[in-house]
């Protein structure tokens, strides 16, 4: 490379700067700049060398009149062991374009007669970098050149500023770009997850959707329960599975500690903790795994679990992206729970209305016909005895119906409901031969959908005391606070297997118990054990049913 005047060296980088802008595109720049580089220096010979610090190992994406013997078995000599140069810029002892560095690949093609060098021997090496960040090499070179003046080294060393600035710069518009398609994707999934409108089935439609759209082989979802994990669906071998298998927590590996933490946990490679809960699961070896915390009001209340045999694949992901999956997911389910106890609601105040109007209209009125066929049939019982057994018939007939309406309204609004969620627990308990204690805490006025709920899941728990615990006795207790209400039931009978399972399914009546407190945003534990007395506890927030049912009377 001839040293004319600085002119040259000016309209040099004026020409690289224009091929580095040429394209977004990083093997098609490199190769680009290379080889506009070689014209305007007149070096012959040129290549670069890519390396990530973290990682061993390097790639040639770019290369220019390579002699033979470096291209033979397909560039054999330029992708296989580590030379001088990438030792020394791996050990940080090359931070500037360096002068005469004999090439041990060139030497090792002369030694063993691998091909022409073409009279090449030694070559400049210069760092490529922007900043603080590190990208690999730009090594040139010229058949029978052993040296560079210190005039081309510095051009050298300016032109590899300006390919790492290059190189920089495309690299954060590739990661723009893949974040655009990953968000624009998640827009796809969260937008079919919304369109779910049966609530059973959207954890299995979501992990499949999250998994096909994003390419992810598995994808499972859990939900803690009374402080443990219960896998609740799964997608692998392109195939969805619903069911219920829980998971101890201290051995759910990053799945816990998600859960634990309340924050993303990604793990690559042969992971013992990754290994550990994937087996357990019967998902196949994973080479890298994510868990994702699911965040309901600021606390977990599940996980989703992402793994693939590919090592590494989830540590490009952002981590925002990341949370944002999680959180939309939780978003989905939060917002079908909330339709769902708007429905509630409705349906709620509809058997309400219907029990008033049969209270107050046709139960009156069956009574005043009852009452009026008795009167008539008294004045006219001598005189007309064949009319009046049709008033006797018309009476018992009037006497039934009321007994059928007052059967029905207890189904709408159960009797003694309208005293109170205690007085009607505990008549309850006496219907079916319970001896029950009652105990209350607090002004026992609650929201409607509250104490619907909770009578619906005391009358299931009472039921189980009848039917499970060997007792006739049950101990009632409700209290309210500021901010929740509470309902405690508990016997001292036998108990029963903790988590009412069997075979691994769950007990109905426990899940619907559970199902209408979450429902509410509520939470409910259990406590038992064979041999032990049983306590189901149930709590519901408050202020959140209040402030919703403030909101729906102001959109009204």
């Amino acid at each position: 490379m001839s040293r004319v005047i600085r002119a040259n060296e000016l309209i040099a980088l004026k020409e690289i700067a224009e091929a580095l802008n040429s394209s977004n595109e990083l093997e098609a720049m490199l190769n680009g700049v290379l080889n506009k580089l070689l014209q305007v220096t007149g070096l012959t010979t040129g290549w670069i060398f890519l390396m990530n610090d973290d990682e061993r190992g390097y790639e040639c994406p770019a290369s220019e009149n390579v002699p033979p013997a470096l291209t033979a078995g397909n560039y054999a000599l330029m992708c296989g062991e580590e030379c001088f140069c990438i030792e020394s810029y791996r050990n940080r002892k090359l931070e500037q374009a360096v002068n005469i560095i004999e090439c041990k690949r060139i030497n090792y093609a002369i030694k063993h007669g691998i091909g022409d060098t073409e009279n090449l021997t030694h070559h400049a090496t210069v760092p490529l970098k922007a900043g603080s960040e590190r990208f690999g090499l730009l090594n040139v070179a010229e058949a029978g050149k052993e040296r560079f003046s210190e005039d081309e080294l510095a051009l050298l060393h300016a032109v590899a500023l300006q390919i790492g600035m290059a190189i920089k710069r495309i690299r954060l518009y590739q990661a723009q770009e893949r974040n655009a398609l990953l968000y624009a994707k998640l827009g796809d999934v969260i937008q079919r997850m919304n369109s779910v409108l049966e609530p059973s089935q959207l954890p299995v439609k979501a992990v499949r959707m999250i998994g096909d759209a994003f390419e992810w082989p598995n994808v499972a979802l859990f939900t803690s329960k009374n402080e443990e994990l219960s896998l609740w669906a799964q997608y692998k071998d392109n195939r969805i599975h619903e069911k219920w298998q829980d998971l101890e927590l201290e051995q759910a590996g990053i799945v816990r500690t998600a859960y634990r933490d309340n924050r993303l946990v990604i793990e690559a490679h042969d992971g013992a903790a990754c290994k550990e809960v994937l087996n357990t699961l019967g998902l196949p070896p994973s080479g890298s795994a994510a868990a994702i915390p699911l965040r309901a009001r600021g606390r977990p209340f599940g996980v989703l679990l992402l793994s693939s045999p590919r090592n590494k694949l989830f540590e490009d992901y952002p981590e925002d992206f990341m949370y944002s999956l999680g959180d939309h997911l939780t978003l989905c389910f939060e917002n079908m729970r909330i339709n769902e106890q708007r429905n509630e609601l409705a349906l709620v105040e509809e058997r309400n209305r219907m029990a008033r109007d049969l209270h107050d209209s046709v139960i009156q009125k069956v009574f005043s016909l009852s009452f009026l066929a008795k009167g008539a049939e008294a004045m006219i019982a001598d005189k007309e005895p064949a009319a009046a057994e049709s008033l006797r018939e018309i009476g018992a007939l009037s006497q039934e119906v009321l007994k059928e309406m007052r059967a029905l309204i207890w189904q709408l609004r159960p009797a003694g409901l309208e005293n109170g969620l205690l007085p009607a627990l505990k008549q309850y308990g006496q219907r079916i031969g319970l001896t029950v204690f009652e105990q209350a805490e607090g002004v026992m006025d609650l929201p409607r959908a509250i104490e619907e709920a909770l009578w619906r899941i005391g009358q299931e728990a009472l039921n189980n005391v009848k039917k499970h615990a060997g007792t006739n006795v049950a101990y009632v207790r409700v209290t309210k606070t500021e901010t929740e209400a509470v309902l405690e039931i508990a016997d001292r009978g036998r108990g029963f297997e903790r988590g009412g399972k069997r075979k691994g399914r769950r007990s109905m009546g426990l899940m619907s118990m559970r199902e209408r407190a979450e429902a509410l945003g509520g939470e409910i534990a259990i406590a038992s054990g064979k041999g032990m007395p049983s306590t189901i506890k149930v709590k519901i927030p408050i202020h959140i049913i209040e402030k919703q049912c403030m909101e729906e009377k102001e959109r009204l």
